[in-house]
């Protein structure tokens, strides 16, 4: 059975109940810290606490009038609680809250994608040492190039990831700051304290320096590295879906019992889990692009980047949590078949071995450049109107003055583009 592939606690974090529950949280913690300060009586903190309630739609009924979301908040949560709300939102502005809040939902967001990351990773290395000397040709621009083996070729995404997953941590650490500094960001009306104490409490750092906002640049990084993992996920489904395509067929998706193809043609099985992959992280790249428009705003603050947001950082966060799940998946049960590589690599004629023979000549004492043109004219031959590169060169008196037939023998085989493939998983893996 094909897994469900975005977890039910992404989609949790960006519930609107949990962001209103993420700004009461600020708020309470905000009044805790002025009473560290003696400005409110811990007794009332300790009602506040108790009594402090909201209603959804009771906030959206009064930001109906009052057309101030913030404001609407307060005042239903004010309903729970009674005199005590007067000690809620003391010395701070709606961005205060707004932008702390999403912070703390981007950590709660980001420690999902963290397991993700390191989840396809696991699947990575174990597959990768499975396949690690399956052999199999590398293709450049699409066309027969030289052996490799798939483990190679897995060993590589897993290094990708790594360096992913050091880029997310980054820019994790980067967003996740908050800010308690008020209307321009001058703590005219609140105290550092209560600032360090909310974010202490809440597991962000202090933003250094804010004005009414966090600044986008933070956010612009956290969503171009989303974007860039993307992309790199994009890469391992185009590769399974050119791997799939019937004239190659060396590796495909796993296509479940009952699962149809197509409408029409019964023989199909479409690497269609791929292919919503790649789909998907074109969206990335443009919520990526979204983050960068929010950067220059006007002044101290205007809200042009707050509607973008209150789309782009769930959207963002839950697709690529899918596609993280969804390439696990995939690259975890990867139907591989190590007999259609044999096959597509014989099929060259021997021509995979050229560089051998031209690297064999130079070595005889040949110009690069004539040795090249000599390989060339029979490898071009051979690939035009088939054959076999080793019979043309045995063929060739030119070529023999230097090449003697064991030496050409010796460049066919595997074997030298093996040599080093302990030497690269051990650079890679440890």
């Amino acid at each position: 059975m094909i897994p469900r592939y975005t977890r039910p606690e992404m989609g949790r974090i960006w519930s609107e109940e949990n962001g209103f529950q993420k700004w009461l949280d600020v708020e309470i913690l905000a009044a805790e810290g002025l009473s560290k300060l003696g400005k409110v009586p811990k007794a009332a903190i300790a009602r506040i606490r108790k009594k402090a309630r909201f209603d959804v739609k009771r906030i959206r009924a009064i930001e109906a009038e009052v057309k101030h979301e913030i404001i609407a908040f307060l005042s239903a949560v004010a309903e729970s609680i009674g005199d005590d709300a007067r000690y809620l939102h003391a010395g701070m502005t709606s961005s205060d809250v707004m932008d702390t809040a999403l912070a703390i939902q981007f950590k709660e967001a980001s420690a999902i994608l963290e397991q993700d990351i390191k989840d396809l990773m696991q699947v990575l290395r174990r597959q990768a040492h499975k396949y690690k000397r399956t052999v199999m040709i590398g293709r450049t621009h699409g066309v027969h190039a030289e052996p490799i083996t798939f483990g190679l070729k897995l060993a590589l995404w897993y290094q990708e990831m790594a360096r992913h997953l050091e880029r997310f941590r980054k820019a994790v650490d980067d967003i996740c700051v908050g800010q308690i500094s008020g209307a321009v960001g001058t703590f005219a009306q609140i105290s550092p304290k209560v600032e360090a104490y909310v974010c202490k409490k809440s597991g962000l750092k202090p933003a250094p320096i804010s004005n009414q906002i966090i600044q986008r640049d933070r956010h612009a990084y956290y969503f171009a590295t989303l974007a860039i993992v993307a992309s790199s996920l994009e890469k391992f489904a185009v590769e399974i879906r050119h791997l799939q395509r019937s004239e190659v067929r060396e590796a495909e998706e796993p296509f479940t019992e009952g699962q149809k193809g197509s409408s029409a043609m019964p023989h199909k099985r479409n690497p269609i889990l791929s292919e919503n992959v790649s789909g998907m992280a074109r969206l990335m790249r443009s919520y990526a692009m979204a983050a960068m428009e929010n950067v220059p705003l006007w002044h101290e603050r205007d809200i042009s980047h707050s509607s973008v947001e209150r789309v782009i950082a769930p959207d963002a966060t839950i697709a690529l949590d899918f596609m993280l799940r969804r390439m696990i998946y995939v690259l975890g049960n990867l139907c591989v078949y190590p007999e259609n590589m044999k096959r597509n690599l014989a099929k060259s004629g021997g021509t995979v071995f050229s560089e051998k023979i031209l690297l064999a000549l130079v070595d005889k004492g040949m110009a690069r450049d004539t040795a090249y043109r000599m390989v060339q004219r029979h490898a071009l031959k051979v690939g035009k109107e088939g054959g076999d590169l080793k019979r043309e060169l045995l063929a060739d008196a030119e070529i023999r003055r230097y090449l003697s037939a064991e030496e050409i023998e010796s460049a066919w085989g595997i074997e030298h583009h093996l040599a080093n493939v302990d030497v690269i998983f051990r650079r890679v893996f440890g």
